[in-house]
């Protein structure tokens, strides 16, 4: 068992300032000389960008369904064996989702840290407050920190809403020059912004003016994680020994979980990485893993690595395997058309066309099963794909088992050596299928019914 400082930072929804108040909290303890470990609520790819910036650290996703409990518990107990601080940024709002943060707060003790947009309102944010306080009464609870607030008298009137004053954390103020930008899909990533570190000191100094900032690490909520019972991530055969997998990693293919680098080592592979916008060549390898991110901003880059598509031609004819994942699959595509109409010729290693859209096409937790084992994961894309491929598998939602007639999930492209799909894996909840995608073992999918075959995706 350890004992250690922690919270869980959540807010009424999306867009209240969750990531930049965890940003903020960590780098303020760090810059502090503290050790601080940082996790986020849910899948993403974007926030831990910031947030790893932020503490130093890499950040790794706790989700009590796609990375599963054991594995949740595990991370914390390690973690706080070694941190003076855990964070946990929550996902969407608090109570949202099925697993929601909650859910998680309530599971393993993290007080949860309330964050409210309050600039458009009064008196209400302390009816707001109360509400998540006490919605779930065995919820542990930190406190309520107001964001985006106009001046002090502002900042007065919403401390004096609350029912309980020492659950006032204090407020940061609106229009500062923290603000984190954002795009379709989320935060722009830290890594494409020359200021990253300078907006997070920026949200470092002024929350060091607010109660929450002022308080020293005893003060904070300490939390027991006690010990796995159960040795969870243990991996059974090294499936992918002996073999290199190179990686796509750069600000087109950005969408990738460090949990899932530690799988592939865990199994034996060696991961080698390459930029197809700094113009790498692809490196010597028996399998090549091209991630989700954004090729849809990068479109014409993409296009014009002729010499890169050439090289991921003659792998695929060599018979290597390809695991293309959202991002990744969109460039292996003949065509992608951007949202203003404009079309960019991509790589051809995929017969079709992808085209954006300006709303959500998918989203939400999805799972995979290759022969006797299934991967978690989820979709979160804003294209739709027309291709002449016939999918050779579909996920399904977590209850889509107990659900009548569930409509099919994503495709799976099996086109010669190619795996393609939105669909985002967690190696970790199946290193067996995952040696799969890699062409360690041969690929098993059940047949689909003719209907399920016809599906139209989208």
């Amino acid at each position: 068992m350890h004992t250690c400082a922690a919270v869980l930072v959540a807010a009424p929804a999306s867009g209240q300032g969750k990531t930049t108040v965890a940003a903020a909290l960590a780098r303020l303890h760090v810059r502090q000389g503290r050790r601080v470990r940082v996790f986020k609520c849910g899948p993403d790819f974007l926030d831990p960008h910031w947030l790893a910036l932020a503490s130093g650290a890499p950040v790794h996703s706790l989700d009590l369904w796609m990375t599963g409990e054991a594995d949740c518990r595990r991370r914390l107990h390690a973690a706080a064996g070694e941190a003076d601080l855990l964070i946990v940024e929550g996902v969407m709002g608090l109570f949202d989702g099925t697993p929601s943060a909650a859910d998680l707060a309530e599971r393993f003790g993290l007080p949860v840290l309330a964050v409210i947009d309050a600039q458009a309102m009064a008196g209400t944010f302390g009816a707001l407050a109360y509400g998540l306080q006490n919605f779930r009464p065995a919820l542990p609870w930190a406190g309520v920190l107001a964001n985006r607030v106009a001046g002090e008298r502002h900042a007065a009137m919403l401390e004096e809403a609350l029912r309980e004053p020492a659950q006032w954390l204090g407020a940061l103020p609106r229009g500062a020059d923290f603000s984190l930008p954002e795009r379709h899909l989320g935060l722009v990533g830290a890594h494409e912004l020359g200021d990253a570190t300078a907006r997070l000191d920026a949200a470092a100094d002024a929350l060091a003016a607010t109660p929450l900032g002022r308080r020293a690490l005893h003060e904070l909520p300490q939390v027991r994680f006690e010990a796995p019972t159960v040795e969870s991530g243990a991996l059974v055969d090294r499936l992918l020994e002996g073999r290199t997998i190179a990686v796509a990693r750069d600000a087109a293919f950005a969408f990738i979980y460090p949990a899932n680098l530690d799988v592939l080592a865990a199994l034996g592979a060696r991961v080698v990485f390459f930029s197809p916008l700094a113009g790498d060549a692809l490196p010597a390898c028996d399998a090549v893993w091209l991630p989700g991110g954004y090729p849809e901003l990068h479109a014409k880059a993409l296009s014009a690595r002729t010499a890169l598509r050439d090289a991921l031609a003659a792998h695929v004819a060599a018979g290597k395997p390809v695991w293309a994942e959202c991002g990744g699959m969109m460039a292996l595509f003949e065509e992608l058309q951007a949202a203003d109409g404009a079309a960019h010729p991509l790589w051809g290693l995929l017969p079709g066309r992808v085209t954006m859209h300006k709303r959500l096409t998918a989203l939400g937790p999805q799972q995979l099963r290759l022969g006797a084992h299934v991967l978690r994961g989820h979709t979160f894309h804003y294209s739709s794909c027309e291709t002449s491929l016939v999918p050779a598998a579909f996920t399904a939602k977590p209850d889509a088992a107990a659900a009548a007639g569930a409509r099919a999930g994503e495709a799976l492209y099996v086109h010669g050596p190619v795996r393609a799909s939105y669909f985002h894996a967690w190696f970790a909840s199946s290193p067996e299928a995952t040696a799969k995608l890699f062409g360690a073992v041969p690929i098993e999918l059940e047949r689909k019914t003719p209907e399920e075959n016809a599906h139209a995706h989208a």
